[in-house]
């Protein structure tokens, strides 16, 4: 699929997204560790970056989590199970499960207020999905859906959080009928979850190219400033906190003082790593808003603090958690609907 153009105020012309690490993709410069300069430095701030068409080198920047025995016992487990599942989808009850997610998604809307907020961006549109496990109980024709209805929502900025395939190398491949609609004024933005960082296990760089080429600005450790009608917002994104090494000063080099930070971050109790006042915002997701919930409990939950879907704050940051499109480990939700998040911004 051919990279779509993009002329938010944020991108200078002839500016390629690049992929990342300790850094950034945008077309401003960057040294990758052990690489030539890529570009030269912009001035706002300065980032370590590598360009997706030079070979990749293990370490730094291609990552494998499943080196050890037990990564590689729960690799496999992983794999097994949710192919198993997904094997059945066509099939009674398969079909009728997957029915019933597709008509469990619903669109949320909630206003957030700034605390360093400016009237130019006062209503500003914002689109927030996590976790769709594409590939499991996700098909094409489920995200080019889900792509269409995110596009009828008019959104100023859409940002992924992370957890956009399931188990397996091939379900990037789906990722694109869910971006192929999707053209934002102020861009598609991204970060890594823990299923890109664990069942990738070639390492992220195809993952990192299918979003290059739907246009999508994927951030690990690294942030850029938009603007619209004369006001600017600084938007973030750091490494995932599950299988990564999150650097929120790298994340934050260039946000000015007076202009509200928006942070992506998959894991949601990393609110309360923040220093006070850094952030005004967090978007994560992770929780799934703990898919099963019996009497309004998760019996199982991903946040040790109870952020588990909607808006918190915490000494100054608000952060709001996604209850996810997709499911995983079990292709059910009880009590708990999957979510297409519409943000608005107030000042």
């Amino acid at each position: 699929m051919p990279a779509k153009p993009r002329s938010p105020s944020s991108i200078r012309e002839n500016q390629v997204p690049i992929l990342v690490r300790g850094g950034v993709l945008t077309g401003a410069g960057y040294t990758a560790p052990d690489r030539r300069p890529i570009r030269e430095s912009r001035g706002d701030a300065r980032y370590a970056a590598f360009a997706l068409d030079e070979p990749a080198q293990s370490g730094e920047h291609r990552r494998s989590f499943t080196t050890g025995g037990s990564a590689r016992a729960r690799l496999f487990v992983g794999r097994l199970v949710t192919g198993a599942l997904e094997s059945v989808r066509g099939f009674p009850p398969g079909t009728w499960l997957h029915r019933r997610l597709q008509r469990q998604l619903e669109v949320t809307e909630t206003d957030v207020v700034l605390r360093r907020g400016a009237p130019g961006l006062d209503g500003l549109r914002l689109v927030f999905l996590s976790d769709v496990h594409a590939g499991f109980y996700q098909t094409a024709e489920d995200l080019a859906a889900l792509g269409r209805r995110v596009r009828d929502l008019a959104p100023d900025l859409v940002c992924l959080g992370g957890d956009l395939v399931a188990t397996r190398p091939a379900d990037i491949d789906l990722l694109g009928s869910l971006l192929e609609p999707l053209d934002p004024p102020l861009g598609i933005h991204a970060v890594l979850g823990n299923h890109e960082c664990f069942y990738l296990d070639a390492g992220v760089e195809p993952f990192v190219r299918t979003l290059r080429e739907a246009g999508v600005r994927l951030w690990i450790n690294g942030g850029e400033r938009l603007e619209l009608a004369g006001a600017s917002l600084w938007l973030a994104g750091i490494d995932d906190a599950c299988t990564g090494t999150p650097d929120l000063e790298r994340a934050l080099a260039g946000a000015r003082p007076d202009e509200p930070v928006l942070l992506l971050s998959h894991i949601p109790d990393y609110l309360r790593s923040l220093p006070r006042g850094a952030v005004d915002l967090v978007l994560a997701g992770h929780t799934h808003g703990g898919q099963v919930r019996l009497a309004g409990h998760a019996p199982i939950t991903h946040s040790s603090h109870g952020y588990e879907m909607g808006l918190y704050e915490f000494e100054g940051t608000q952060l709001f958690v996604s209850r996810g499109v997709g499911v995983s480990a079990l292709p059910i939700r009880i009590g708990v609907r999957s979510e297409v998040a519409l943000l608005r911004l107030r000042r």
